[in-house]
């Protein structure tokens, strides 16, 4: 790709999701996502194998799916409401078809199949790209309408993420698929905590970009793509090694890494609003 297109590439990329974050209107919001989605498809097909197109089109059908479940929401909420507005989403049946279209964009369970296949048929650049700036623009959304979503809804799609995030992540050797199901399993923390403290996902969400993006960063730099090759690291980069150890601690949480303060944060939220129960499933 020339530097010209991908010019035009990431221009796409940046000019859709602050389309969907600045809009007020269902319709300005679809086509945000749509101008990202069709943006990053050259980027994930830039290296050309097998793999990276089998990659481009699982993640083309499943955005396309998921934008397909938002026009039909907002559509049904149009004929029920006569507003095109996105704080009107009044229609309970829109609202469950919206949020399972925003989880299936952003990869979260039982919607969650295409991440780690897509993560793992592309490069680490791009994986960095999935994982983190392609979230904003749904998790937005989210945000916009998370008082009207039932919090059964969020809480179950949450927990089960939290679930099949930690569970996935355990049999993998290759770092990017580890990667997509922690990606996964963080998003189950926001999506939970979504129902009732919509401020507290937000500051989620965007502490895990944060720790996310220098690990890619410095596994791109070491081109490390499984754990046998980041084990072998350790003779050519001691403190690379380490910092990413660290990072990944971070990222799972553990304290007194920067990772445990949301976490407790979210846990501190659960257990006031007498939802203790759901508390102990989290940990």
């Amino acid at each position: 790709i020339t530097p010209a297109a991908m010019t035009i590439v990431f221009l796409g990329i940046t000019i859709g999701t602050i389309m969907t974050m600045s809009s007020s209107n269902w319709l300005m919001a679809w086509i945000g996502l749509e101008l990202n989605m069709l943006a990053i498809l050259p980027i994930i097909s830039k290296p050309k194998t097998t793999r990276a197109s089998e990659a481009t089109t699982k993640y083309f059908l499943t955005q396309a799916i998921a934008s397909a479940m938002m026009l039909l929401s907002s559509t049904i909420n149009v004929w029920q409401t006569g507003s095109w507005s996105i704080l009107e989403l009044k229609n309970k049946f829109s609202t469950t078809i919206m949020a399972l279209s925003l989880m299936m964009k952003m990869g979260a369970a039982p919607i969650h199949f295409w991440l780690p296949e897509v993560l793992q048929g592309t490069t680490l650049q791009t994986a960095l790209l999935i994982t983190t700036w392609q979230k904003i623009a749904p998790v937005t959304l989210m945000y916009m309408i998370s008082n009207n979503i039932q919090p059964a809804i969020l809480v179950s799609a949450g927990i089960l993420s939290m679930i099949v995030g930690g569970l996935g992540g355990i049999n993998q050797t290759q770092l990017r698929k580890m990667m997509a199901y922690s990606s996964i399993n963080n998003l189950g923390w926001t999506i939970t905590i979504m129902a009732f403290s919509p401020n507290m996902a937000l500051m989620n969400i965007f502490t895990y970009i944060i720790m996310t993006t220098p690990i890619f960063l410095m596994m791109t730099n070491m081109s490390t793509k499984t754990l046998q090759n980041l084990s072998t690291t350790w003779t050519t980069s001691m403190t690379m090694t380490l910092s990413i150890a660290l990072l990944m601690l971070s990222t799972s949480g553990l304290p007194p890494f920067t990772g445990f303060m949301p976490k407790m944060l979210i846990l501190n939220e659960l257990i006031s609003q007498k939802l203790t129960t759901l508390a102990t499933l989290a940990i």
